[in-house]
């Protein structure tokens, strides 16, 4: 496949080809992660579809895994086993250079907003719910659809390595690296039960209705790994009078629950992601991207210091 980016225009053709009788009247561009190109056509019905074709052969496999496994997880919401919905692809548009191109509903709703989460029964206590579905689904849903999947040791030995390849450059503050090799290498902390997670969940890809969380899309990073990657984001970004309402509601939903160290996990995956972060501007040569790695992690090392037992 080659790299050349398609014109919103050229995704409003793919999607008229793909969907019999979907009258396209205007399109927009829209960002998301990946080698994707992708945008929202509006037809003359005023229903919304998106579009997304892959710009790499890789791209391309990930994506065909991704709605292999949609069709998968439309099983479970038919069932009710899963309380919220998930894209449903209509048609599908060969590429010249090989792949296809995939259409699907545009989804509605309110992308989650962090800042209004609220303790009680409500909006918070409803995303626990729904991610303990999400980890209460078999691995074999995953699996079968040629997703990785990993054991607690082989996904500890991955943190380890993304924190070696950290450490090589020197930019990471030596006090926040030893902090971070030294909960590594805590055994105890990384015993989980591995189970589905999305690996990719923002607050675009959560929507929202009425005060319950209605669609999750992006599933292209889901595997069989930690469920501490799943709450990492929540538990650092969301209010923290709300975070005790989350994860209540996340343990009351969850069979057989034993990760007695969750929440210590998943609170130390969202400050490696700041690592990761900084790998991602290392090896794209994005000089912008590394110096906010930089600031962050700085910011990260002073409040940590501040912490810290005298």
């Amino acid at each position: 496949m080659g790299s050349v980016p398609r014109s919103p225009l050229a995704l409003a053709a793919l999607a008229t080809a793909a969907v019999p009788g979907l009258d396209a009247r205007s399109v927009r561009p829209e960002e998301v992660p990946g080698d994707y190109d992708v945008a929202v056509v509006t037809a003359g019905d005023d229903r919304e579809w998106f579009v997304r074709a892959p710009r790499t052969t890789m791209a391309g496999a990930a994506l065909e895994a991704e709605v292999e496994l949609l069709e998968a997880l439309h099983l479970y919401v038919d069932a009710g086993v899963l309380p919220f919905t998930v894209p449903q692809v209509a048609g599908y548009a060969l590429l010249p250079e090989g792949g296809r191109a995939v259409v699907h509903r545009h989804v509605t709703g309110t992308p989650l907003d962090l800042e209004s989460l609220h303790p009680g029964p409500g909006l918070s206590a409803d995303l626990g719910r729904t991610l303990a579905a999400v980890h209460e689904l078999p691995a074999s849903v995953v699996e079968s659809c040629g997703l990785p999947s990993y054991t607690a040791a082989e996904y500890r030995e991955r943190r380890l390595v993304e924190l070696d390849e950290a450490a090589s450059t020197g930019k990471v503050p030596p006090r926040l690296l030893r902090r971070w090799e030294a909960a590594l290498e805590d055994v105890a902390l990384w015993r989980f039960r591995p189970v589905v997670i999305h690996g990719d969940l923002a607050p675009d890809q959560m929507l929202v209705t009425r005060g319950r969380v209605t669609s999750i899309s992006g599933w292209s990073e889901a595997r069989v790994a930690d469920p501490a990657d799943d709450l990492a984001w929540l538990l650092a970004a969301a209010p923290p009078e709300a975070v005790d309402s989350i994860m209540e509601a996340y343990q009351l939903r969850r069979t057989e629950l034993h990760d007695l160290r969750l929440v210590d996990r998943a609170l130390l995956v969202g400050e490696l992601a700041l690592a990761r972060w900084l790998l991602h501007g290392v090896r794209r040569n994005l000089s912008e991207v590394v110096a906010d790695a930089e600031e962050m992690l700085a910011d990260l090392d002073e409040a940590t210091r501040e912490d810290a037992p005298a």
